[in-house]
């Protein structure tokens, strides 16, 4: 089945995607680990209430990790996930038609860091024991990835669920796991109290070239599915508004100025310190929200390397995101 991307013209055209009039839509967010800084803008803009100033009603709803996410959509349970487009990718792969609405991060964001007290290489970690937030998440496929061009297979490690933020710090701080692939705010909390080793840091785009061998991969996003798309236009275009005024609003204010306005929950045990994960993490944020075919076909490319569907599979990225929606 061919993707029925959103153009304006179709979005204008849809009778089914249409509001009644004074009625405010709903969207239901389902969010892959809420308080890691690569999905911060979701809960950013409820902050900032530029969900309410485009009209529109958003319950967002926490999961451990972005695998959970896309499992709570596919269930029926979310219209809306905020998670990894590497995830639409994958779905294309067996034919499930997702669409990326907006990007959030232009980089993945992830460091794969040794345990503390623990000197490891690559080559090291065959048969140790790996944390990513859960099995199945982004976390877990770019950790298989980043063995694979070690040319160490991704089945000769083991690999542990340990959430985010403070329940990855736990993990790595109790000898739960060898080594873990984490996500800002948790990095800074463990740099604050260990000497870590760090083996990839895709928070920037010298690490994305250096680890991932790509330019860019798009990453943290708002993904849903071409079915919900069409029937819910409005409100995706709705939301795609309420997420482009938070992304530039982001790139228009300090670390501090966004440590501010973030629920006292996601900051951890020190607000210095997420103001520092902050900072090292800025230039990961998409200034636009959109995707480029180029960066779109990289994580294709990235996803190929591990993953036998991709690689088999006939997946024309263009048809995986669109940039028509909020402007």
């Amino acid at each position: 089945m061919k993707t029925l991307l959103p153009t304006a013209s179709w979005i204008a055209s849809s009778s089914c995607g249409k509001t009644p009039a004074g009625a405010k839509p709903k969207v239901r967010l389902s969010i892959g680990g809420a308080q890691q800084l690569l999905y911060l803008p979701a809960t950013l803009a409820a902050q900032l209430g530029h969900y309410e100033e485009v009209g529109l009603s958003v319950d967002l709803e926490n999961f451990p990790g972005g695998a959970k996410a896309l499992e709570a959509m596919l269930g029926g349970s979310a219209d809306v996930v905020c998670g990894f487009y590497d995830h639409v990718i994958q779905m294309k792969a067996e034919a499930r038609e997702l669409i990326g609405i907006t990007l959030i991060t232009q980089y993945p964001g992830i460091v794969l860091a040794v345990a503390p007290g623990k000197t490891l290489s690559f080559a090291d970690l065959k048969g140790k024991r790996i944390g990513v937030t859960t099995p199945g998440s982004s976390t877990h496929l770019l950790t298989s990835y980043l063995l694979s061009r070690k040319g160490i297979a991704s089945d000769s490690v083991s690999i542990v669920g340990i959430g985010a933020a403070a329940t990855a710090v736990a993990a790595m701080e109790h000898g739960q796991v060898d080594a873990a692939a984490l996500t800002e705010p948790a990095l800074t909390e463990l740099l604050a109290r260990h000497k870590l080793q760090i083996l990839a840091d895709t928070r920037t785009k010298q690490g994305v070239e250096q680890d991932l061998g790509v330019p860019s991969y798009p990453s943290a996003s708002l993904y849903t599915s071409a079915v919900w798309l069409k029937q819910n236009a409005e409100a995706a275009e709705r939301l795609v508004r309420a997420m482009r005024k938070t992304l530039a609003w982001i790139a228009s204010h300090t670390a501090a100025e966004i440590a501010a306005k973030m629920p006292a929950e996601h900051k951890g045990t020190s607000e210095e310190r997420y103001i520092a994960s902050l900072e090292a993490s800025k230039a990961m944020y998409s200034p636009t929200g959109d995707w480029t075919v180029e960066g779109a076909e990289a994580v294709r490319q990235v996803l190929s390397q591990s993953m036998e569907k991709v690689a088999k599979a006939k997946v024309n990225v263009a048809e995986t995101f669109t940039n028509e929606l909020g402007k």
